[in-house]
C-alpha cells in the first residue's frame, strides 16, 4: 500500500502572457505587479467541513492586482501529458474575482459542491489569472515608450477524496534506455523568439507505474529506491529524494482507479537492461 500526501512547494509553475501596445521606440519596462498563491495543494473531503479550502492570494508586487479564477478538472494520459476540462460548476468559489492591494491578501474560498458519493478521488486546478486590468496611469501615448504588462497565472492544485479511500501504486516495469528531460516552458516573447537548446538524452530508466486504488498518490511525495547493476557489473542503487523526484517529474500526480503513468529518470550512470531493476517507494 502506498500513500503520498506531503505538500509540494514545486507544483508552481507561473505561466506568463505579454501583453504590448507599439508606439514608437521599443522601451520595455518591468511587471508592475507579481502574486503569490498558497497553499499548492489542497485535499478536501466530499462532505462536511473538510469539503471547503481556503487559498490565499497575496500581492508582493508594486502596483494593485486584479484577479479572477476558474477550476479545470485534470487527468492525465499514459505519457503524462495533461488533460484539462472546465469543472466550474462542481464548486462554489468565493469570491470569484477581487483586487488585492499591494502587500496585501485575498482569501477564495473553495467549497466542493460536486457528487458526494464519488467513489474514488478527482484532481482539479483552481486558476487564478491576474486581469489585464489598468491600475496605474499609462504613460503618454506620444511618449516613445512601449508599455508592457507581465501577466501571471498560477495553478493551485485542489483533490477531492471519499472517506477512507487509499492509494496502492505497483510498479509495472523499470527498462533502462537513454531518457531526454523535458524542455524548459519560456515564452518564446523573452527570448526574441529564438527556441531554447534541446536538452542532450542522458542515462536513465522508464518506470512505468499503475494506482490501483481509489486514491489519488503524488509520486514526489516519495523517496525512490532503484537498484540494479550498471553495464561494467558493478551494483548501482540510487535514492531520490521528493524534492528531487519533484525536479525530475514535478508532482507526479497519479490518478486512482487504474492510472498509469510512465515516467524517464535519469540515473547518471548506464543500467545493465539484461539485469533485473528493482525501484521501492518509501515515505
Amino acid at each position: 500500500m502506498f500513500d503520498v500526501q506531503p505538500l509540494l512547494r514545486r507544483l508552481r509553475r507561473p505561466i506568463v502572457a505579454m501583453l504590448a501596445v507599439i508606439a514608437g521606440l521599443m522601451v520595455m519596462t518591468a511587471a508592475a505587479s507579481a502574486m503569490r498563491v498558497a497553499p499548492m495543494v489542497s485535499e478536501l473531503t466530499t462532505t462536511g467541513a473538510g469539503s471547503t479550502a481556503r487559498i490565499e492570494v497575496g500581492n508582493i508586487g508594486s502596483a494593485a492586482l486584479p484577479f479572477e479564477t476558474r477550476i479545470t478538472r485534470i487527468d492525465f494520459d499514459e505519457n503524462g501529458e495533461l488533460i484539462e476540462t472546465p469543472a466550474d460548476e462542481e464548486f462554489l468559489v468565493f469570491p470569484p474575482q477581487g483586487v488585492v492591494p499591494v502587500g496585501g491578501r485575498q482569501v477564495v474560498r473553495v467549497q466542493w459542491v460536486g457528487d458526494a458519493e464519488i467513489d474514488v478521488s478527482r484532481a482539479y486546478y483552481l486558476w487564478v489569472r491576474q486581469l489585464p486590468v489598468a491600475t496605474t496611469a499609462e504613460p503618454p501615448q506620444d511618449s516613445g515608450a512601449v508599455s508592457v504588462s507581465v501577466l501571471y497565472t498560477m495553478k493551485s492544485l485542489i483533490v477531492v477524496a471519499p472517506p477512507g479511500a487509499q492509494a496502492n501504486v505497483e510498479v509495472l516495469s523499470a527498462t533502462p534506455m537513454m531518457v531526454t528531460p523535458p524542455t524548459p516552458e519560456i515564452d518564446p516573447s523573452l527570448t526574441q523568439g529564438v527556441a531554447p537548446p534541446a536538452p542532450v538524452a542522458e542515462p536513465g530508466l522508464e518506470i512505468v507505474v499503475a494506482n490501483t486504488g481509489k486514491r489519488y498518490a503524488l509520486m514526489s511525495g516519495a523517496t525512490w529506491n532503484i537498484a540494479g547493476t550498471d553495464t561494467a557489473g558493478q551494483p548501482f542503487a540510487l535514492v531520490m529524494t521528493g524534492q528531487q523526484v519533484a525536479e525530475t517529474v514535478g508532482v507526479g500526480y497519479l490518478a486512482p482507479a487504474g492510472g498509469r503513468r510512465t515516467f524517464r529518470i535519469p540515473t547518471g550512470a548506464s543500467l545493465d537492461p539484461s539485469q533485473p531493476v528493482s525501484v521501492r517507494f518509501t515515505r
